[in-house]
């Protein structure tokens, strides 16, 4: 008994996922902008994120914002490609009188996405047993850096709390 109680003491590692998504998303995203590793498309104003919309984000720091989103989802879920993440990420695409229909995301955004975290380091391509491309996994480089941007936002909401 000694020992099981002197495990639940002691302090757990804080993973991403135990901190809200939408707070982890902003700080990595303000991590990957502080970097200044990650250059985002020379047309990232007027690129639209998909067929279904109609204009670019409004948010300056859209690129990094989708970088640290992919991140975190292939840390949740690795082996995802760019075909799933252009499902994930899709919207609904309105057609005027007729009814809308599901339409999905760009996939040269993602791609030149995951193409930057690679760069970095973050990601990592993932290969199947025919040499086909099996999607892509977060490193353990990767990894680290995402518990640790996580154990920072869940230490800034418990002093808030």
């Amino acid at each position: 008994r000694g020992t099981r109680a002197a495990n639940s003491k002691m302090s757990k590692g804080i993973t991403v996922k135990d901190v809200n998504a939408h707070e982890f998303v902003e700080a990595y995203a303000r991590h990957l902008k502080k970097q200044a590793k990650i250059q985002p498309i020379e047309n990232v104003d007027l690129v639209k994120t998909g067929i279904a919309k109609e204009l670019a984000p409004y948010n300056e720091d859209w690129f990094y914002i989708r970088c640290a989103s992919l991140a975190r989802r292939l840390y949740i879920r690795q082996g995802t490609g760019v075909g799933a993440f252009s499902k994930v990420y899709g919207s609904k695409q309105r057609r005027g009188t007729l009814p809308g229909h599901f339409a999905k995301a760009s996939r040269g955004i993602i791609r030149n996405c995951l193409k930057q975290l690679e760069k970095v380091g973050v990601v990592e391509k993932l290969k199947g047993t025919d040499g086909k491309g099996k999607g892509r996994r977060v490193t353990v480089k990767g990894r680290q850096d995402c518990d640790r941007i996580a154990s920072e936002v869940f230490s800034s909401g418990k002093d808030k709390a």
